[in-house]
């Protein structure tokens, strides 16, 4: 197959937009399927008669291995290929939630969706856009990380509404069935359409010259042991730390409280869950502007204030949501502010990492920091199903929430000093 790319009179611009294509689709779709629960949590509860703590820890649990296995998942496109890692969490996810379609007991939604499902997605997440850029873009590295990121915007602008309707009345299968079709279609297309290396088909990264430094060296290693190698050398560094903890609110206060519960905290508003997947498809294209714009920015300005307008805005937003008349200007309003500030925050936080941690193992680092992230978001995503349990409303969680928000917001600006030294990538 690399014998009839190479033939084809692609440029190396070409090349590296398929490639990026192709990555953007493995992405979105990836982001669908941790998407789906939110849209299956009423479905499920009025099936089955499960309570949502239960539902919601399926979601937290497949949102921790989705991170968890960032970094090995980073070893593995290291060690046996891009590739074939996304093959194979592709694979993981279509099988998973075709698998679920004859599940009668929590367990089982806990392994199709949290556990298996988790770790392929896990596989095809973000530090696959960062190996993806380190690997085809020797320039332009932000704004391409940008929209790679967006791709998780653009997975709920798609699937959401889509996913919404097929639950109308209270079906769950067809949610099911819908994403594991998409994951089974993106097999072809990567084993097709993805190189492994530039120079597999004849060219350099995108932006290379003469005088540009070589890509870094792949190292030959198991993949655990390259893993927490990355991890240990990391862990010195108080950058790291700072990384970590403010990628553990990130989650917090996006996919594992908004992503997981708006559809069902829309719902004790009186908000129909179609009407509520709409806003989040609102968000959505809004975020996919947002951060877009923001891997321009990541270009051009110091990173560590960009995030701190980001952390410091969406902790606003989350803290004036429960005070909303929840009406449809309001909540569009909502949508609009909070959606350009998503997930925003990844390309300043994978340039921060590359000029920390080198290109080499910047993606591994990012995949532990995305660890974090996962961390927050498996948090949010129990927590706040507990405490609608417990107290019958969502409102403390999304306070709780939002302080976080502004906390990060404070703590990013203590990168001030280390960032001094940050030393480019090698």
């Amino acid at each position: 197959m690399t014998a009839l790319l190479r033939q084809l009179p692609v440029s190396t611009r070409g090349y590296a937009s398929i490639v990026v294509g192709m990555t953007f689709l493995a992405l979105l779709v990836s982001a669908g399927l941790r998407s789906a629960p939110g849209v299956m949590m009423l479905p499920l509860e009025q099936h089955f008669g499960w309570d949502r703590a239960t539902i919601s820890a399926s979601a937290a649990i497949g949102i921790l291995l989705y991170g968890l296995v960032g970094p090995f998942a980073a070893a593995l496109m290291l060690s046996i290929g891009i590739k074939r890692t996304m093959l194979g969490g592709l694979v993981l996810m279509a099988s998973a939630t075709l698998a679920s379609l004859w599940m009668t007991e929590p367990w089982q939604y806990v392994l199709s969706w949290g556990v298996i499902s988790g770790v392929g997605s896990g596989a095809v997440a973000s530090v696959l856009g960062a190996a993806v850029v380190n690997r085809w873009f020797a320039t332009r590295q932000g704004l391409v990380m940008g929209m790679l990121t967006a791709s998780t915007a653009t997975g709920a602008l798609v699937f959401l509404p889509v996913l919404a309707w097929l639950a109308e009345g209270g079906a769950w299968r067809p949610v099911a069935l819908a994403v594991s079709i998409a994951s089974a279609a993106m097999l072809p297309l990567v084993f097709l359409f993805v190189p492994e290396h530039p120079q597999d088909v004849g060219v350099r990264r995108f932006g290379e010259t003469e005088d540009s430094a070589p890509p870094p060296p792949l190292k030959q290693a198991a993949t655990a042991s390259l893993a927490f190698t990355a991890l240990f050398r990391a862990a010195r560094s108080p950058m790291f730390w700072l990384l970590f903890g403010t990628f553990f609110v990130c989650g917090l206060t996006t996919n594992g409280l908004v992503g997981t519960h708006m559809i069902a905290f829309c719902g004790d508003h009186g908000i129909a869950p179609v009407q509520a997947a709409g806003l989040l498809s609102l968000m959505g294209l809004f975020d996919l502007i947002g951060t877009t714009a923001s891997g321009w920015l990541t270009d051009r300005y110091d990173p560590r204030k960009l995030l701190f307008v980001y952390y410091g805005l969406r902790g606003l937003s989350l803290l004036a949501l429960p005070f909303l008349d929840f009406g449809a200007g309001s909540l569009f309003l909502f949508a609009v502010f909070y959606g350009l500030d998503w997930i925003a925050t990844v390309p300043p936080t994978v340039k921060l990492a590359n000029l920390t941690f080198g290109e080499r193992d910047a993606p591994i680092v990012f995949g532990w920091v995305m660890v974090g992230h996962q961390l927050g978001a498996a948090t949010a995503a129990f927590g706040a199903g507990a405490i609608r349990a417990w107290t019958g409303t969502y409102t403390p969680a999304f306070l709780i929430a939002g302080a976080f928000g502004l906390a990060a917001a404070v703590a990013i600006l203590s990168g001030r000093t280390e960032a001094r030294t940050l030393r480019p990538a090698t």
